[in-house]
């Protein structure tokens, strides 16, 4: 019987390259939206960047859909905030017998493996008045 593994795999790569956004796909199905940026703005959407004064749909040019979007409501009036996140999944275990972790004791038998454990850690955040982008945050 042929070994098939290479094919599995060449095609669940093909597969995920598919699903992959980036500011080329993103520019590619939208190039109405692209043509309406200024010089600068589309050097900076090419490079997966943004700035402050672009519209709602140049960052979603640049960056992709945001992962939540929040609404912020003050005196001084409405803030739409755009979050993306990474989602980070570690193993637990193996483990064998009593061991502690962070100072409590957890218990855990032969050959057992933990849930994993996800950690979200925000990448961005982008606040938009007016649908203009009025802060952007990003970690150094």
């Amino acid at each position: 019987m042929p070994n098939r593994k290479p094919i599995t795999i060449a095609l669940l790569a093909l597969l995920l390259a598919a699903c992959a956004s980036t500011p080329a796909t993103r520019i590619d199905k939208n190039p109405a939206a692209f043509a309406q940026l200024t010089p600068e703005q589309q050097e900076k959407v090419r490079a997966g960047q943004i700035g402050i004064g672009f519209d709602t749909s140049a960052t979603r040019l640049a960056l992709g859909e945001p992962d939540r979007i929040l609404q912020k409501t003050t005196a001084a009036g409405e803030t739409e905030i755009w979050q993306y996140v990474d989602v980070y999944t570690y193993p637990t275990g193996p483990c064998y017998g009593a061991f502690f972790r962070y100072g409590l004791p957890s218990y855990c038998f032969a050959g057992y493996y933990g849930a994993p454990v996800q950690e979200t850690k925000e990448r961005m955040r982008v606040s938009f008045e007016a649908g203009k982008v009025v802060s952007i945050e990003k970690e150094k």
